[in-house]
């Protein structure tokens, strides 16, 4: 007997709020007092798609309000977290995600674009957002500027452009029927249960948020405001201009003492800064600090956090939809800056008291300093604390790992110590001769670092080998020694590359380890061992500048623009193993969730949790993040972790 198939209810809605979506994110935009939901488009079960005029009067019938509260009704919507959010809000519900399906989510899932606009134009639907949607968005869902034209009116209502709002109504219902058509169109390719489980998860992790130290971070704008002012009049009395910070001005100076300059980017006053000394060394100085951005972090958490002092939002599930890993929004903060002062904890004190002369005092550079406090801006709610948990090198295993180089997994299965492992194997020298500072163990790490994915110089030159003290003209032969040192993985590359080029001239699967290819429905299929498949959209093979075949396909490049990329062996490797990395990752959050303990973020590879003072340990959480999933026999996985009251890197 067939099971009989869930309800779907397709949504769309359009609000108002004088907080900026963009900017704020969701869940502070739905805490204005203006806020308010102003159309609901709806369809059930593919039926035709009905609009309901909030803002005018209309209600939503009974039975949608039954069907919104049914968790055995598929509810699906692009970027639902959106309309789940604003639903819950403006009619009072508790709404969990577990029955909320996210078409984004699914167009994610084959690496298609993010936007609905987007996914609508590479799939060439028959119907399209409407090019209208984004004036008309900013005329009825955002404040305007009262002027004598508008009667002096702070925002539009329908009665003020009625041709507009019934173009506005039509626009909502159009996007229910593009999110609808969009499902149809990927139906062979539904979200897996393993994915909507961690969407969930995500949803979870989002709508709980992290605790924000709001004295922290007000006086981290205060004071980065004082300093800036002060290097501002310094710069003036230095040099005699109005507006040291105006490029024109300070080209000006500059070539008045002899200095010719085309640019003064962030990398050329680095630069000119190696060749200067007197007062032209001191106003680059100068420069550099007032141009450093470290407040904008402060400044977009003091925007987004919300009335109970926590950040939500800031974590985008499939948002690196080539890898599948999570991206940052809102707050960044997958790009915070790296704690490397020793007391962290006096540097917060001061800071939060506002003893901005003992910063001066006591550190070199007040906005490297404020860079730095930025991770500890985040702290647990009282009567908690964290514990931090980071995977240890979970790149280099699983490559190891997918490759088969046995002597690299040997060395995790045992002391862990790749580094200076790598060297040894280099060098032929025994690695007990090879400490931590010993200039092999450098070489080795670079190497490590840079050369994983088929990098050459270049990697070991953008991953600063020449200013961890190698030089030039070992690069080369550095590069030849890493490989020969790693015949498995360097096998493994174009292993995968012939495997993936086949898979797309012969239409037939093809297979390297635990790695599967096959072309469908004009898409080329990564299967990772987990099982979860990697999207390359229209692949082509061409030849590229070597003369050699090379494989082509569509996506969004560094531009955000859809584009054709070109790709190879070891690129698809380092796509391969990120994307491990992240379902290794995903199904320890499961498991530490299953264990009742409460995520607040993650990052990377690297988890946050909010624990209670008193119990539980590091080493607990150690050990759920260091278990192998069943798919991963053979990977050996180890975590490492600290607990403490604000976040920080250890």
């Amino acid at each position: 007997m067939e099971t009989e198939k869930p309800k779907v209810l397709s949504i769309d809605i359009e609000c108002f709020s004088d907080v900026d979506l963009v900017s704020c994110g969701v869940y502070r935009y739905v805490e204005s007092k203006a806020f308010e939901i102003l159309l609901f488009a709806y369809s059930v079960d593919e039926e035709e798609t009905q609009l309901i005029d909030l803002k005018r009067g209309e209600r939503l019938p009974q039975e949608i309000m039954k069907l919104l509260a049914d968790n055995t009704v598929r509810k699906t919507a692009f970027h639902s977290n959106f309309e789940r959010t604003c639903i819950n809000q403006y009619f009072g519900f508790s709404l969990q995600p577990e029955a909320w399906y996210c078409t984004a989510v699914q167009a994610s899932l084959l690496a298609l674009p993010l936007s609905l606009e987007g996914v609508g134009e590479v799939l060439n639907l028959d119907k399209k957002k409407l090019s209208e949607g984004k004036e008309l968005i900013r005329y009825f869902c955002c404040p305007c500027k009262p002027t004598k034209g508008n009667q002096g009116r702070t925002r539009n209502l329908p009665e003020d452009a009625p041709e507009k709002w019934e173009l506005f109504k039509r626009y909502c219902i159009r996007d229910v029927d593009v999110e609808k058509q969009i499902r149809k169109k990927l139906e062979k390719f539904p979200i897996s249960e393993q994915e909507q489980r961690l969407y969930c998860l995500d949803q979870r992790i989002n709508d709980r948020g992290i605790q924000v130290d709001n004295q922290l971070v007000k006086q981290a704008m205060v004071c980065d405001r004082l300093y800036k002012e002060a290097a501002v009049k310094k710069a003036q009395e230095l040099s005699g201009l109005d507006n040291p910070n105006s490029v024109s001005q300070l080209k000006e100076w500059l070539f008045q003492k002899g200095i010719i300059v085309d640019s003064l980017s962030k990398e050329k006053v680095q630069e000119l800064m190696k060749h200067t000394t007197g007062e032209v060394l001191e106003l680059l100085q100068l420069r550099r600090s007032m141009a450093k951005t470290s407040v904008k972090k402060y400044e977009a958490i003091d925007r987004v956090v919300c009335s109970d002092g926590r950040v939500r939002g800031v974590l985008q599930f499939y948002g690196a939809n080539r890898t599948g890993r999570w991206a940052g929004r809102l707050v960044q903060i997958h790009n915070l800056v790296r704690n490397s002062i020793e007391n962290l904890e006096l540097a917060r004190s001061l800071l939060t008291r506002g003893c901005y002369e003992a910063m001066e005092l006591l550190y070199e550079s007040t906005p490297h300093l404020l860079s730095e406090l930025i991770r500890t801006a985040f702290i647990p709610r009282e009567g908690y604390r964290f514990i931090i948990s980071d995977f240890s090198a979970i790149e280099a295993r699983v490559l190891a790992w997918m490759a088969g180089e046995s002597w690299r997994i040997a060395v995790f299965q045992t002391h862990g110590k790749i580094y200076e492992a790598s060297a040894s194997a280099m060098f032929h020298v025994p690695i007990e001769e090879i400490g931590k500072t010993s200039p092999l163990r450098q070489k080795g790490k670079i190497a490590e670092l840079a050369l994983g994915y088929g990098g050459a110089v270049g990697a070991l030159l953008t991953m600063g080998a020449l200013e961890m003290g190698l030089k030039e003209e070992e690069l080369p032969s550095l590069v030849t020694t890493w490989r020969n040192a790693n015949p498995h993985i360097t096998h493994f590359w174009w292993a995968v590359d012939a495997a993936a080029i086949a898979a797309v001239k012969n239409k037939e699967p093809t297979r390297v380890g635990r790695i599967g290819f096959h072309y469908q429905s004009g898409i080329l299929f990564i299967t990772l061992p987990s099982g979860r498949k990697l999207s390359y959209i229209k692949p082509r093979i061409g030849i590229n500048q070597f003369g050699r075949e090379a494989l082509t396909y569509e996506g969004i490049g560094e531009s955000k623009k859809w584009i054709r990329i070109k790709t190879y062996g070891p690129k698809l490797v380092e796509n391969m193993v990120q994307a491990i990395s992240r379902d290794i990752l995903a199904e320890a959050m499961l498991r530490l969730e299953q264990k009742g303990f409460a995520i607040v973020c993650h990052v990377h590879d690297e988890v946050v949790l909010e624990v209670p003072i008193g119990t539980s340990s590091v080493e607990e959480v150690n050990d759920i993040m260091a278990v192998s999933p069943d798919w991963a026999e053979g990977l050996f996985l180890k975590a490492a972790g600290f607990e403490s009251l604000f976040y920080k890197k250890d």
